[in-house]
């Protein structure tokens, strides 16, 4: 038995992905290939395209939540940040996690306020705000301070032009044996590029379209 579950996090997590997977963005519909492009690539007009996505939802899969989990008690991981909350659902499983593990701390942060007021929500419904902390704003900002002296895994799922910029300010407080997760990653060939070239990481490519990797030194 764990935290995933068992009531009342294994409904809400069901309940979660079921209304994702139902979820449509009329908003999305309207973008031109060049403005889909952009989202994925700019460094620049990423929060004011995807502020046209209020309703977008960007979750994980089902395995990809469970790979986290797994990750989280396999390091015995004390001390998480990860990069584009949306809903909750990838934040949801780290909690899991630091919950069965005996405590912990998530810091999340996304800069659509809607989507952490629901995110916010839905931690509280899980019964996990003591372990998971929500941050609104641009992650460059909202990162760049009051973070632990060490991060034991790195989740990237927001905008992918920015994941190596996230990766350079948080890497200093990247021990030995840290793991990093880039969701999507397929989307960010500079990310990939500095990953896989850098010699203080251990990276492959995993699933379908996540990067894991680990910092040996």
């Amino acid at each position: 038995m764990t935290s995933l579950t068992t009531a009342p996090l294994e409904n809400l997590i069901s309940r979660l992905f079921a209304e994702a997977d139902a979820a449509t963005s009329p908003a999305l519909q309207t973008f031109t290939d060049e403005e889909r492009a952009t989202l994925n690539s700019s460094k620049v007009h990423y929060r004011q395209l995807y502020g046209r996505l209020k309703d977008l939802w960007l979750p994980v899969s089902p395995e990809t939540g469970r790979l986290l989990y797994m990750l989280v008690r396999s390091a015995h991981a004390r001390n998480i940040v990860e990069f584009g909350t949306s809903f909750g659902l990838s934040t949801l499983h780290l909690g899991a996690a630091l919950r069965d593990e005996g405590g912990g701390r998530v810091i999340s942060t996304e800069f659509e306020s809607t989507k952490v007021e629901r995110a916010r929500a839905h931690v509280t419904e899980a019964g996990l705000d003591d372990l998971i902390e929500i941050r609104e704003g641009d992650a460059l900002n909202t990162l760049s301070m009051g973070l632990p002296e060490q991060i034991d895994l790195l989740v990237l799922d927001g905008a992918k032009a920015l994941y190596p910029d996230i990766l350079d300010l948080v890497e200093s407080r990247l021990g030995p044996g840290a793991w990093i997760v880039a969701d999507d990653a397929d989307k960010c060939p500079d990310y990939i590029e500095r990953i896989r070239n850098d010699p203080s990481y251990l990276s492959v490519p995993f699933a379908e379209d996540i990067e894991l990797s680990m910092k040996l030194a």
